[in-house]
């Protein structure tokens, strides 16, 4: 089976209310495109450990883990408040396309120096880094030391989950 990151609540994804603050609680429903069937969804790109449907956005109105969906089936996202009021439907999506190379790492405690896993060309935006799921912007959080070094500006926290894709 292969799976492919969700566009919508994938990685990094913030939901907010009608009025701009975080949808605590909020409920994102997965089914099969076009129907009420429920779908699964992964956790991360292993596709080892399901989402529960529906995933309950945290605090921050953010899924818990990431948004992983089986390549080739299409689905339906329903988004609902926490008392169950619908804000919106997506159907018919995908998973994103797949990434070139993709490397995961955990980092040690005030870790700042990654390698990548495999080589890259710096400084033209062929790499994308994520930091427990949210993109990291280069020169802003992380610099690009060499073709297969990362450098972060400041230190990670022991645990934090460092993806690298291509």
């Amino acid at each position: 089976m292969s799976i492919s990151l969700s566009p919508l609540g994938g990685a990094g994804w913030q939901f907010f209310t009608d009025n701009g603050t975080p949808l605590v609680g909020g409920l994102l429903y997965t089914y099969l495109a076009g129907t009420t069937t429920p779908a699964v969804t992964y956790t991360s790109a292993t596709g080892l450990v399901a989402n529960l449907n529906p995933i309950v956005l945290n605090a921050a109105g953010r899924p818990p883990y990431e948004v992983w969906l089986t390549d080739g089936i299409r689905y339906k996202l329903v988004l609902k408040t926490s008392t169950g009021v619908q804000i919106w439907v997506m159907d018919n999506i995908l998973g994103l396309p797949a990434a070139r190379s993709q490397n995961y790492q955990t980092a040690t405690a005030n870790q700042t120096t990654f390698t990548v896993g495999f080589t890259y060309t710096p400084g033209n935006n062929s790499l994308n880094v994520l930091v427990n799921g949210s993109k990291q912007i280069v020169t802003l959080n992380y610099t690009e030391t060499n073709s297969t070094t990362v450098t972060f500006l400041t230190g990670l926290n022991v645990g934090d989950i460092v993806e690298f894709i291509q």
